[in-house]
């Protein structure tokens, strides 16, 4: 297990962003994913779109129409881009106005199942998601419109 935080990515009017700081590790897992694909010509068009699509989030919100669901059905782990693309940033939106930024990478295959890499981030995702659940229950997280409160270190 690694302890975890929730890191503030961005603020924008409609959506907050935020996204997973392992505690050892230098990067967030948004970060990590930003450094892997800003200078990989291969993947470029497929990055661009994903940032540009990260940005209308930012002026319109985190709408449902912007991601495709993954994970299970009793998490809220989705996926960006829902466009035909190379590359997956999986994400867990909370609401329009509130979404968490995990990694991502190159989908070789069908499903995320298949890939190792790919099902870790999920994983992480739905671990972060299980524990915020229970932290909102317990009053140790407190979700409001456009935020998360939480002094917490996650175990993931």
């Amino acid at each position: 297990m690694s302890e975890a935080e929730l890191k503030l990515v961005t603020d924008a009017k409609n959506c907050t962003m935020y996204t997973i700081q392992f505690l050892s590790d230098d990067d967030s897992e948004f970060e990590k994913f930003y450094a892997k694909f800003r200078n990989e010509l291969e993947y470029n068009e497929d990055f661009e779109r994903l940032l540009n699509i990260l940005g209308r989030i930012a002026d319109f919100g985190a709408l449902e129409r912007f991601f495709r669901p993954e994970g299970k059905m009793n998490d809220r782990v989705c996926a960006l881009p829902v466009l035909k693309s190379k590359l997956r940033l999986y994400c867990l939106r909370l609401s329009d106005k509130i979404l968490i930024l995990g990694n991502g990478g190159v989908k070789k295959t069908r499903t995320y199942d298949e890939d190792d890499t790919l099902k870790g981030y999920v994983i992480t995702l739905q671990n972060f998601d299980r524990l915020m659940r229970a932290g909102v229950k317990d009053g140790t997280i407190s979700v409001t419109e456009n935020i998360i409160e939480t002094d917490k270190t996650f175990d993931l």
